[in-house]
Order: C-alpha cells, then sequence, then structure tokens
C-alpha cells in the first residue's frame, strides 16, 4: 500500500474545467494546500478554502512576486499549449518551486501523424511506450487554426516537453494524457452514439477500418487520480509517463459497452467505407491505431483505476443525458441516408 503523503502547497495553472476541476477536488481532499492560477471563468465550480488569482497566463511572469508570496512546493501546469508558454512557466518557477508537473498528450507520437496522414511510412507497432518515436512534423492543427495569432497555430506538446525537460534546475514530470472522457467533458465525446441510441435507432453503422480501430482512453476521475499520484510522490521526478486505462478497446467494442450501459437493444451495422454514407465517413488512417503502454505509471506510482469501466461510463451517459447539448450538426444525424445505406 503506498504511504500517505505530507500536505504540500500546489500552485496549479488551470484547474477550473474537467480534468483540471477533479484534480484540484482530489489533491483538496488530500489536505493539500492549493493556489490556482486562472481566467476564473468557472470559480463558482470550485470547492471552498482554495486560494485564486486571476490572470491570464500570457502574463504568468507579471505575477511572479505574487507566486513567490504563496511559496509553492510544486507547480502543476494543467494547460501548456505552446512552447512560449511552457518557457514562461519555466522562467517563472525556477528557484521558486521544487518540482513540475506539466500535462503532455499522447498526440506527440509518429503514430498520431501517421494516423493524420502527416507522417508517410507503415504503421507504428504497438502499444507506444514512452520511448516510442515522436512526430516528426510539427504543430498538428496548424491548418485548423484561424490566423497566425489563433493558439492552435502554435500548438505543439512536443515542443512543450522539451522546454520542461531541458530545464535542471525546476526537474519536471510530464504526463502524457489519453483521450479523457466523463462528466465535464465539453467535447461530449459519446455524444453521437448515445443520441442515436436515445433516438431508438435500430443500428448504428461503422466503417470496417474504423471497427477495429483502437485509441487508448481514461475516464476522468481515474486521470486525475494518476496526476495526483505524480503530483504527489517524488519519485516521478524527471520521468514522462503514458496515462490511460490498462486496455484499449476497438471502436465496435466501444460502442458495444456504451449501448450495454445505456439500455440500448439495437445493434451495429460494419459497412465497407465506400458504403457508409458521407456524414459517417471519416478521413484518418484507421489502420494506424494509438494504443499506448502505460505500465511504467502503474508501477512507479503504485496506481490503479480507483472507477471501473462500466461505472466511468454509467456517471459519463447519466451526465451527457442530463446535459444534452441544445446546438449540433444535425446533418451528422442523416438518419435517411443511414437506412438507405443500409438497405433495411
Amino acid at each position: 500500500m503506498k504511504k500517505s503523503q505530507p500536505m504540500m502547497r500546489i500552485l496549479v495553472i488551470g484547474g477550473t474545467r474537467f480534468i483540471g476541476l477533479e484534480v484540484v477536488r482530489q489533491l483538496q481532499d488530500q489536505g493539500h494546500k492549493l493556489l490556482l492560477f486562472n481566467r476564473g471563468k468557472s470559480q463558482r465550480e470550485l470547492p471552498d478554502g482554495i486560494l485564486h488569482i486571476q490572470g491570464d497566463r500570457q502574463q504568468l511572469v507579471e505575477f511572479k512576486s505574487s507566486f513567490r508570496e504563496f511559496a509553492p512546493q510544486l507547480v502543476l501546469d494543467m494547460i501548456p499549449f505552446t512552447e512560449r508558454q511552457a518557457a514562461d512557466s519555466v522562467d517563472c518557477f525556477r528557484g521558486m518551486a521544487e518540482r513540475i508537473v506539466a500535462i503532455s498528450s499522447q498526440d506527440v507520437y509518429r503514430a498520431w501523424g501517421r494516423m493524420l496522414g502527416s507522417e508517410p511510412g507503415e504503421s507504428d507497432p504497438l502499444p507506444l511506450t514512452e520511448d516510442a518515436p515522436l512526430r516528426e512534423q510539427y504543430f498538428p492543427y496548424r491548418s485548423y487554426a484561424v490566423d497566425a495569432d489563433d493558439l492552435m497555430y502554435h500548438y505543439d506538446k512536443i515542443l512543450v516537453e522539451r522546454v520542461f525537460q531541458n530545464e535542471p534546475e525546476l526537474p519536471a514530470t510530464v504526463l502524457r494524457l489519453p483521450m479523457v472522457y466523463g462528466p465535464n467533458d465539453a467535447q461530449y465525446r459519446l455524444f453521437e452514439q448515445l443520441k442515436r441510441m436515445d433516438d431508438n435507432r435500430p443500428f448504428i453503422l461503422l466503417g470496417e477500418q474504423m471497427a477495429t480501430w483502437r485509441w487508448t482512453r481514461g475516464y476522468v476521475e481515474n486521470m486525475a487520480t494518476a496526476i495526483v499520484a505524480a503530483v504527489t510522490d517524488d519519485i516521478a521526478a524527471g520521468k514522462t509517463y503514458n496515462t490511460g486505462a490498462p486496455v484499449a478497446l476497438s471502436m465496435k467494442q466501444r460502442v458495444e459497452e456504451v449501448g450495454k450501459v445505456a439500455g440500448w437493444s439495437g445493434k451495429i451495422v460494419v459497412l465497407p467505407e465506400d458504403k457508409l454514407p458521407a456524414h459517417l465517413r471519416n478521413d484518418i488512417n484507421c489502420r494506424q491505431s494509438l494504443v499506448t503502454d502505460c505500465s511504467r505509471l502503474r508501477e512507479d506510482l503504485l496506481f490503479d483505476d480507483h472507477v471501473s469501466h462500466e461505472e466511468g461510463l454509467e456517471k459519463t451517459i447519466k451526465w451527457q443525458r442530463d446535459n444534452t447539448p441544445t446546438e449540433y450538426d444535425s446533418e451528422k444525424f442523416d438518419y435517411t441516408a443511414e437506412d438507405q445505406a443500409w438497405g433495411e
């Protein structure tokens, strides 16, 4: 059994939405003294007793004196999206904090680029360990940016990681998160499946390649617990970890599991991609799955999921049903075209 950790003074950058909010709750439950730095748009959701500084992280260094008064032992950066943001964190907290934990993404891997079609070559072997090849092409979402002022124009977690990993005076822990789902997920990752189920659709269509495609996922409470474990255990200093559930289901298996928990009695129909209606076709390379090996974190930090797969789906489905989006792209639910595609 893992020994209990002493109370720490922890400064969190971000921490008021989805994963960050759950991390903050767990850290507070453990008795740590917390200071949050963010824009303050979701303060009403924060637990009582947490200190807060409102500001834009683009001006992070301007708040250095206020941070020094708090005297953080550890900094948790939940939202370092760009190389500049990572450099600001290092410049601000070097010589102030003992360690920093930075949240990254599994989109750093070359396999991600091969899935998107930006990296040439055959599919990378699975599972992807922390030492698997990284993307050679930077800025994976630049084509989606409105202009050069758009944050996504400069987003790249590879560059973020390098800044933190190359600063000897501020030991860093890097956590590469998977696709995270659960209550308060602004992306509503189960919406397209769950809506069809709640609309009593008798079947859900999947393309042959998509049906077998796998992606490591993680339930939000479990991923928050993994982050908390890395924050509170110095053994994580200087290390990089994959996080995620130990088993990566195929898309077909995933939809089956969602249907089971949602009480759906329909079936999944797998068709060749060229037989799918246009709104169900995807432009990713499904021959490249995104399955990561998360054993290093589990072994180092004695971490295990405390919320079961079924319970996580139950909580997610309940939240999404209670918070159904009122605005969505109706063209993605062309049931007439789906009926015609299957021919029943």
